[in-house]
């Protein structure tokens, strides 16, 4: 149980989950946000900025809680991997990515009382070289369709990762040291199962 109300303004249960993990008990209220890219935003600049609004979106309707806005993005050298169209587009994505390392950008803000505060996190993530048979045989999951960059590093895309550089919770979406930091930043702390007012 927590000291203060958490409310997470997104539906990936993934980040719930995380948010579970750290002994955290979140209200789900996903924000409808529009995720068009702004002429001339970099991804970076993207992710943030839809993990904020995400985060005021729904912060208005929960006066006193603290809400928890993400969002994540794929890209291979500069080129975003958005979620896959359907399992052919999946799978060319997966071999696409096959043997080579990637970037894992993560948005994460928090508003609240304070305002907001975000931050980006940037993770490597490196395949390993796997084949196209691999590849169709993940995809034939599931698991991908509804995932930046067609995989779940927490699932069974585990098995087609040779090697992090970074955050992993950042590659599940949540990225956790950015979130202890952005508490702190925001009058808060995280006492290990509980978010609790700074002394």
């Amino acid at each position: 149980m927590t000291d203060v109300r958490i409310v997470l303004a997104s539906a990936s249960p993934r980040r719930a989950d995380v948010l579970r993990q750290l002994g955290l008990a979140p209200e789900v209220c996903p924000a409808d946000v529009d995720e068009t890219y702004f002429p001339g935003e970099t991804p970076e600049q993207h992710v943030e900025r839809l993990a904020r609004a995400k985060a005021s979106a729904v912060a208005d309707a929960y006066t006193g809680a603290l809400v928890v806005g993400g969002d994540t993005v794929v890209l291979d050298g500069a080129t975003v991997m958005g979620k896959p169209r359907n399992g052919d587009d999946a799978t060319e994505v997966l071999l696409a990515l096959a043997g080579r390392e990637h970037q894992v950008l993560s948005g994460l803000a928090i508003a609240g009382a304070h305002g907001i505060v975000s931050r980006v996190v940037c993770t490597r993530v490196r395949f390993r070289d796997f084949s196209a048979d691999d590849a169709r045989a993940y995809v034939s999951s599931g698991e991908p369709l509804d995932k930046a960059g067609s995989y779940g590093i927490q699932g069974l895309g585990a098995a087609l990762v040779a090697g992090i550089s970074g955050d992993y919770y950042a590659v599940v979406g949540f990225p956790v040291a950015a979130f202890i930091d952005l508490l702190t930043e925001a009058g808060w702390r995280y006492d290990f199962g509980r978010v609790v007012p700074r002394p």
